[in-house]
């Protein structure tokens, strides 16, 4: 409408016809891009980059194993441990009909059992591609009011998940900036990656698990609140470079395994929202890969069975290197 018809109309029949409008056109936000969906895997598919494993590739992981010296890679949790925002966890030792020192049967039977009360999201984690969505909708179009319920999700939890045993790298990236800890808001681009990888004799190949050695477990304990405030981490550029690599995961010693703040742009986890909900690629938090840089084991046999919590989205877990 034109400025002068406006100023006609006074204000009250500018407020009018706005009146007649539709609420939803008023507020109508920018539509979400769709060209992401369905999945490559086809549109029914639930795991995403998961479907790249196979025993061909299990077998091939399993000629890395030389010395079979394993290497835990998880972090111990605890009710110190800090977490993502609003995450806590408590431990609770329970010793159920055994108070004053009671016990059971002639044999004096007594044991400890013990109460969690937590989030499946402190500690060493498996991010599944069911976590991260965009404006609701999840990896192959997935949308929360179809599949999210206030006990869990009945599409793309971790139960469908299968076992996740490949090759493994780990890329250290305290040696290539050469800092014991990687300062927070940095960002790897596809040639830090290559010349890490070059560096290292190593390649990327298609079902592989990428993990990055920061430093970053460093500040627990020492500057909690450093750690959680920022990290370093992968940008959009890398994170495209390494999907199309053809990865399963990636992850490192970070708790969100991307550059964070985003130096780019305000956005929350972009780089999380592409590689899970777009490529349906897992990712892999607070990996605790000190030990295998210490030794230079880059390549290794990466096992994971995670507990099959149906419904979650997320689960603790202690994968295992193998080298």
């Amino acid at each position: 409408m034109e400025y002068k018809k406006l100023k006609t109309m006074g204000l009250a029949g500018i407020l009018l016809l706005a009146s007649t409008i539709p609420l939803y056109a008023q507020i109508q936000k920018p539509s979400t891009p769709t060209n992401w969906y369905p999945s490559a895997y086809g549109a029914t598919d639930e795991i995403g980059a998961a479907n790249l494993l196979s025993p061909e590739m299990v077998l091939q992981a399993v000629k890395l194993v030389k010395t079979g010296k394993t290497y835990p890679l998880a972090v111990p949790v605890d009710k110190n441990l800090p977490a993502f925002r609003h995450r806590s966890f408590n431990l609770y030792n329970i010793q159920p009909g055994e108070q004053a020192g009671k016990t059971m049967g002639p044999n004096k039977f007594s044991f400890n059992d013990e109460l969690v009360n937590g989030w499946t999201g402190v500690g060493t984690q498996l991010n599944g591609i069911g976590h991260i969505g965009i404006d609701n909708i999840y990896y192959n179009g997935n949308k929360a009011v179809d599949f999210v319920t206030v006990e869990g999700v009945t599409r793309l939890g971790i139960e469908k998940v299968p076992p996740i045993v490949t090759r493994g790298l780990v890329l250290d990236m305290t040696a290539h900036y050469v800092k014991a800890i990687v300062p927070g808001g940095t960002e790897f681009t596809v040639t830090d990656i290559q010349t890490v990888l070059k560096k290292q004799g190593i390649t990327i190949r298609k079902g592989d698990v990428v993990l990055f050695n920061t430093g970053w477990l460093e500040l627990i304990g020492k500057d909690n609140k450093q750690f959680l405030e920022m990290e370093p981490g992968i940008g959009m550029e890398a994170a495209q470079w390494l999907a199309d690599q053809g990865i399963v995961a990636f992850g490192g010693d970070t708790w969100a395994s991307e550059v964070y703040p985003n130096p780019k742009s305000d956005e929350e986890f972009p780089i999380n929202q592409y590689m899970l909900a777009k490529r349906g690629i897992y990712n892999l938090e607070l990996i605790d890969s000190r030990a295998l840089v210490q030794d230079k084991a880059w390549e290794f046999l990466f096992v994971l069975g995670q507990p099959l919590y149906r419904g979650s989205t997320q689960v603790n877990i202690n994968p295992v290197a193998i080298r």
